[in-house]
């Protein structure tokens, strides 16, 4: 019997309209563009605005797009998986608001919250139900309103996030495509460095948790910094190993869109150049969750059948992994 993979066989994304750019970021903080371009590649950032608009809406509009895209019913979409750590609300999971809202009727849908590294963790989940023959269309959907947990008041985090949704159908295919390797990783030391500190059961919201500003992402910056560059690098690296591709083998690295310099130290760990790097951070910034697949569709007309591509990640927690998937169809 062939070996069934999970192959991409469509991507699509969604931003929205307004542009938060460094020049009005330093009419917010003590920051200037130069500072923060140099630092981390970033000029301007997608946010969200508007009453009631969460997360949910940016990932309905990347699904509606990939199921007009692939030319889906959604009412053949089996299940929804949505990667995210600014849900809609503590529950019902943020999957299952989009799955009503884009007509998935009999998909059953959930959220996994691996921050930064949470797409990367959603398709491997993804692809164990196509290699299983349980599913033959999944949906997976990496979205974050980050604006929404950003004190902009805080120069060190403020600068980098971003929002956005990006999302891929995973279906079976016995041919040598898919998802071929993926190693993940996780290391609960991390917490303390990368955290939101209140809002969850162990410290509920109340009246001196929202006066200490503690509902926003809080970093400690040089420590995140030296945990990615190493984990990133590392295990990029280790998964070209473990499947003998060199670098010329690899078409192009996917990296999580976090800072510049931590997506050169990881191409230079696998030595690829810059031009076989998908790098948007200077036009979205970090959008957590969704920087994997909106690099995907940002460069899928760039994309040849049967591309190697290596997906890395790094994220609060600390959670980090890489993806070897091989790319199943041309640019249409």
């Amino acid at each position: 019997m062939d070996k069934i993979r999970a192959m991409v066989t469509g991507v699509q994304g969604y931003v929205p309209e307004y542009r938060l750019t460094n020049k009005e970021l330093e009419t917010l903080v003590d920051t200037n563009d130069e500072w923060i371009y140099t630092r981390t590649g970033i000029r301007e950032r997608r946010i969200l605005k508007g009453e009631n608009q969460g997360t949910s809406v940016m990932a309905v509009e990347a699904i509606k797009g990939l199921l007009a895209k692939t030319n889906t019913d959604p009412m053949d979409v089996d299940l929804i998986i949505c990667a995210t750590v600014t849900p809609d609300m503590p529950f019902p999971a943020t999957a299952n608001i989009i799955a009503d809202k884009v007509g998935a009727k009999k998909s059953y849908s959930f959220d996994i919250a691996a921050a930064c590294s949470g797409f990367l963790y959603a398709l491997q989940i993804g692809s164990q139900f196509i290699q299983t023959g349980l599913h033959k269309k999944v949906i997976v959907v990496g979205a974050d309103k980050m604006s929404s947990i950003v004190n902009y008041e805080d120069r060190t985090t403020c600068i980098l996030f971003g929002d956005g949704a990006g999302a891929v159908m995973l279906e079976p295919t016995t041919e040598e495509f898919g998802i071929m390797d993926a190693l993940l990783h996780a290391d609960g030391t991390g917490a303390p460095y990368l955290n939101m500190k209140a809002g969850g059961s162990m410290k509920p919201a109340t009246h001196e948790t929202v006066d200490a500003r503690e509902h926003f992402a809080a970093q400690e910056g040089s420590t995140v910094f030296k945990f990615a560059v190493t984990n990133m690098a590392d295990v990029s690296a280790a998964v070209m190993e473990r499947n003998n591709l060199t670098s010329e083998d690899v078409a192009w690295l996917v990296p999580h869109q976090a800072n510049k310099r931590i997506i050169d130290a990881t191409a230079s760990r696998m030595g690829i150049g810059s031009d076989k790097v998908m790098m948007n951070i200077e036009n979205y910034g970090n959008t957590t969750a969704a920087t994997l697949p909106l690099c995907l569709w940002d460069y899928e007309n760039q994309l040849k059948k049967g591309d190697n591509l290596v997906l890395a990640a790094f994220g609060g927690g600390f959670t980090w992994g890489a993806i070897y998937l091989k790319w199943g169809y041309d640019p249409k």
